[in-house]
């Protein structure tokens, strides 16, 4: 996606009416550019001067060809064009998206600008995750037997046959023992790689409707929450044998084109905001589980840290322990995960059906420039979600047998 100085007239309606505030980047504008001969070769210099190591681009990027190249680009609505999420060619429309941004950017900044498309806020959204979570009217529970609405989620998953298949083969893939290594006599845990592609898989091919319900659901126990813990096999998708730095693993994060798409998606939508009831931007809970869900498979896979159902708290596999003078700068960026209020809203609104009010939190957001600054945690009110003190409170299976009848 590209365009001379004069721009041609084909251009007029792929733009949209703000001059390329909603152009998308997609097979179409990259053929347009294709066509324009200064175009194509200012974005053919581009991607060579970002090729080669992170040494080797500095000294390009400082070139006279190179800042020429870049200046004509900045200019264009390619500067200005974002990604649709799951679209055909994603990680096309994402290389050309870095090749601009990345010669911009003076060095590695803490957070990036999102290559996607606003999420914007659903009143659809909002509307099915508060049904999902109104009180369970199920005999089973009435009996006084054990409530697990995420076992729930998992029998109303397997009523679909994509979301059973696609579960089912993630599953298989993220728990299988890879044969030994040549000179390693152990077996390796699981193929890490191909288990984090079929989650990628799972949660681009299954609505959220199903999907959702298995990360989110409420828990009024440990059983219930280790199983929602476990939904993703963290064993294989999350940990690893040794705990790298938070800073070293967003570098690596970084070198991937999707992983770091996801996670400048995931700053943007889950920033934690002081001006808004939530604690999120435009309280948009849906932007902000989109973004999470989004980063789930690949080098930053999130999960829940433990089983506890009353305390949601999440995190890398990572550590800031040693990190030198860049320590300050590694706690920052975990805490974006661990102690983020817009985030826990987000989960507590979808699988306990309230309206988003803000959750406490244990410690303040991070301070880092650029500043995440969280608001003074409020009290609980007398109706405030109290998840061991609340009867089950997220049934799909029921909701499902609704929605057919």
């Amino acid at each position: 996606v590209c365009e001379n100085l004069a721009r041609p007239t084909s251009w007029g309606h792929f733009l949209g009416p703000h001059g390329g505030n909603q152009c998308f980047l997609d097979h179409v504008a990259s053929e347009l550019c294709n066509q324009d001969g200064q175009c194509s070769s200012r974005f053919r210099i581009m991607r060579q001067c970002l090729s080669g190591g992170e040494r080797e681009r500095s000294a390009m990027l400082g070139s006279r060809e190179c800042r020429g190249a870049l200046e004509v680009l900045q200019d264009s609505p390619l500067y200005r064009c974002r990604c649709r999420r799951a679209m055909k060619r994603e990680l096309q429309c994402l290389q050309s998206y870095w090749s601009i941004h990345t010669g911009l950017a003076a060095g590695e900044e803490f957070y990036e600008t999102s290559p996607y498309e606003p999420i914007h806020f659903s009143e659809e959204f909002r509307h099915a995750s508060i049904i999902s979570g109104e009180p369970m009217r199920d005999p089973v529970v009435s009996a006084g037997k054990p409530c697990n609405p995420c076992l729930d989620a998992a029998k109303a998953c397997n009523l679909n046959e994509t979301c059973k298949r696609l579960r089912s083969a993630y599953n298989s893939i993220c728990s299988k023992t890879t044969p030994p290594q040549p000179g390693s006599p152990n077996q390796e845990p699981c193929s890490r790689k191909r288990c984090q592609k079929a989650l990628r898989q799972f949660f681009e091919r299954v609505p959220w409707e199903l999907s959702y319900p298995l990360l989110f659901c409420s828990c009024p126990d440990q059983a219930c929450a280790e199983r929602r813990r476990r939904t993703i096999v963290p064993s294989c998708s999350h940990q690893e044998r040794h705990r790298p730095n938070c800073l070293e693993l967003r570098r690596t994060c970084r070198s991937d084109v999707l992983c770091r798409s996801r996670l400048a998606d995931f700053h943007l939508n889950c920033q934690v905001t002081p001006h808004t009831v939530s604690g999120c931007p435009h309280d948009n809970h849906r932007g902000c589980l989109m973004s999470y869900v989004g980063l789930i498979g690949s080098d930053v896979t999130p999960n829940y840290s433990d089983n506890s159902p009353s305390n949601i708290t999440l995190s890398l596999w990572c550590s800031c322990r040693g990190g030198g003078p860049q320590e300050e700068e590694c706690e920052a960026f975990h805490r974006d995960f661990t102690h983020n209020s817009c985030l826990r809203n987000a989960i507590l609104s979808f699988g306990y059906g309230s309206d988003g009010g803000p959750v406490p939190a244990t410690e303040p957001a991070s301070t880092f420039p650029p500043p995440v600054i969280s608001k003074p945690a409020p009290s609980f009110h007398s109706n405030a979600i109290k998840p061991l003190d609340t009867a089950c409170v997220f049934s799909t299976c029921a909701n499902l047998q609704v929605s057919l009848t």
